[in-house]
Order: structure tokens, then C-alpha cells, then sequence
């Protein structure tokens, strides 16, 4: 971070990274990262987050259950996410960076009303999972920046929900009793230098009212 103390150029320097090198991230700098995660705000405070970090064969794991899922979503007559199938090849394209990112991090809802979505939710318990998933996406945000400070990019990976009922099903197998799946972080060092993609002009994005 630079001397005057603004996050700034932090948030500009960061990329989606596709492309990482094999080298190991360390326990130090994995730790600090996550611990950055916990830090953001959440809705009522409740932090309704909880991380699981795959590494080496569990990874690897994940990434054979998401292609195994893709690939029944290719076939299936009813698919998961009918809308979107023009924009599954890049899913199977999400499963190979899976397998070359050296960590990857699962963040799931421990507060999540509902396991699935398909429950019908009163409109209590659907504000409550408003506000828990954007705490959750705050702890997201706090990882990448916490990442791309370190010098280590990251891929926010939202090609997990073409995947969803078996990816789901691995992460209750595989840490149950820490509520639904909601997300999925890359993490490692960049093999790649992503030019900024274009933006929103500000006027487009901002109203001020008096």
C-alpha cells in the first residue's frame, strides 16, 4: 500500500488471473489472507461465513466432480441453469484453473436458511439471506485485495453454479454442517498480466441527491 495510506491503487492494480504459475502459496501469507476475510463487515454481525481451503488432491477432487457435473448439464434435458448453457464451454474452461490454481477457497453461508434454491422463503428469512450473502461477497472482496497486496492474484469463480447440486453435495461430504455453498476463490501467483477491462463512466453510475 502506498505511503499516503489509500487502498486505491491496490484495487486498481487487481485482475481476474487465469493463468497461475505452480508455486506454493505460503501458510503466512494464506493465513493473513483469510484472516482478512473474517474481518469484513457483516449484517448484524453475525459472519456468516466459513472457509474451507483445498489444496493438492482435495482440489483436484472438486475440479473432477465440477467437470462430472458439467458434463450432465451438457446432456441433461432439464439443465440447472437453462438460460446460461450458451456460456458453458468457459465452465469447462473454470474446472482447468481450478486445477492449476495452487489454492482454492470455498466460502459457504453457515446462516443460510435454506440448503438449496428451490425453498420458498418468507420475506424475513429471503432478507436475511440478502444481507448474509453480502457480507459473504464483502469477505470475498477482503481476500482478493488482501491477495493482490501480497502479490498473489485470484479468480472469483462463478462458473461453480453450472456445477451446483454435485458441487454442493462434495462440500456437505466433505465439511458438512457449515451451510451452502455460495462461493469459490482461486488463489496462487499470476503466470499472466490482464490489461484493465473497460469500465462504466462514473456519470453512469452515480446519482447525487440533495
Amino acid at each position: 500500500m502506498e505511503e499516503n495510506g489509500s487502498i486505491t491503487p491496490v484495487i486498481t492494480a487487481r485482475r481476474s488471473i487465469r493463468k497461475f504459475k505452480p508455486d506454493a502459496v505460503s501458510h503466512t501469507d494464506l493465513h493473513e489472507i483469510l484472516r482478512a476475510g473474517m474481518l469484513a463487515p457483516s449484517s448484524k454481525n453475525r459472519q456468516p461465513w466459513h472457509f474451507i481451503v483445498l489444496q493438492d488432491g482435495a482440489k483436484d477432487d472438486f475440479a473432477d466432480t465440477m467437470e462430472k457435473g458439467l458434463n450432465l448439464e451438457v446432456k441433461a434435458h432439464q439443465p440447472f441453469l437453462p438460460k446460461s448453457m450458451t456460456l458453458i464451454n468457459g465452465a469447462f474452461t473454470s474446472a482447468r484453473i481450478v486445477r492449476d490454481a495452487p489454492v482454492l477457497i470455498l466460502i459457504t453461508n453457515e446462516r443460510a436458511v435454506a440448503t438449496d434454491f428451490k425453498a420458498g422463503l418468507d420475506t424475513d428469512d429471503r432478507i436475511a439471506e440478502l444481507c448474509n450473502i453480502e457480507s459473504i461477497g464483502a469477505a470475498v472482496e477482503n481476500m482478493i485485495l488482501e491477495a493482490q497486496e501480497r502479490g498473489l492474484g485470484t479468480l472469483w469463480l462463478g462458473d461453480i453454479f453450472f456445477s451446483y447440486p454435485e458441487l454442493a453435495d462434495w462440500t456437505e461430504a466433505h465439511d458438512g454442517g457449515h451451510g451452502m455453498l455460495v462461493a469459490a476463490l482461486c488463489l496462487g501467483y499470476a503466470d499472466e498480466a490482464p490489461k484493465a477491462r473497460a469500465r462504466k463512466d462514473f456519470s453512469d453510475c452515480v446519482t447525487f441527491l440533495r
